[in-house]
């Protein structure tokens, strides 16, 4: 398998980032093979769903940053879920985590968010975890589109849970604005759930259009991931993108 660029900052200030999305399933597995993976990834950001939303969620996430090389930069029970990491490689402009509006009876969603520089890059970051239910997963979907172009940066990346396919309305409407990036330039696998019998490609990472991506998929067979982690860290497979976001 061909590899993916290392991170780098180029000549014209212009950066080459990692950026991985992985469901987490609030560290119920295997949080050592969890690490193991994103660290043999070496991500710059890494986009988090259900983080650890109880009894001391900031000491679990915490505890994962440090074991995978991160820190943390949002996110958590305070965005019901979804969670950024990142390297010190990132100049933290500024970070926000929203709460979506709540239908009775179903779980509260909510986005992390950030404004992010990377060399002469500066860009909007978004980690979702949309609804299991169809029509509220649909006006999550517009939700997310608002407030990528809300952030006020030219250039922004949503990595997460769709809970929905490439055929499907929700995953339509945020790739018909935005580039999904395995679609774009596919590498490594395709689908990301289940670890043990992949069959469908439920989260994803888009970007808007100015950025070029390198590659996107699932890292099996990338460099210290092992397979026997994957099946051990979380009920999902991570996507990993390799991404060139333009100076300033």
């Amino acid at each position: 398998m061909e590899l993916l660029p290392n991170s780098h900052t180029e000549p014209d200030g212009s950066a080459v980032i990692r950026v991985l999305s992985y469901n987490i399933r609030s560290m119920r597995d295997d949080t050592d093979a969890l690490a193991r993976v994103i660290n043999a990834c070496t991500p710059d950001l890494v986009l988090i769903q259900e983080a650890p939303r109880f009894f001391r969620w900031r000491k679990k996430l915490a505890r994962l940053a440090a074991a995978s090389g991160q820190v943390i930069l949002t996110g958590g029970a305070t965005a019901s879920g979804p969670a950024i990491l990142c390297s010190l490689r990132a100049t933290v402009e500024r970070t926000e985590d929203v709460l979506l509006p709540l239908t009775p009876g179903l779980h509260r969603r909510g986005f992390a968010t950030a404004v992010v520089r990377f060399g002469g890059a500066r860009l909007g970051v978004v980690s979702y975890h949309l609804s299991l239910q169809a029509d509220e997963r649909y006006e999550q979907g517009g939700l997310l589109l608002d407030r990528l172009a809300g952030l006020g940066v030219e250039h922004a990346i949503a990595g997460g849970d769709l809970n929905d396919r490439p055929t499907g309305r929700t995953f339509h409407r945020l790739a018909d604005g935005l580039q999904d990036c395995w679609a774009t330039t596919p590498w490594g696998s395709e689908y990301t759930s289940t670890p043990a019998t992949p069959h469908q490609r439920i989260d994803a990472i888009f970007a808007t259009k100015g950025i070029e991506v390198l590659g996107c998929g699932v890292p099996r067979e990338h460099p210290g991931v092992a397979e026997t982690d994957l099946m051990r860290a979380t009920d999902h497979l991570p996507v990993l993108a390799a991404l060139r976001v333009p100076a300033a």
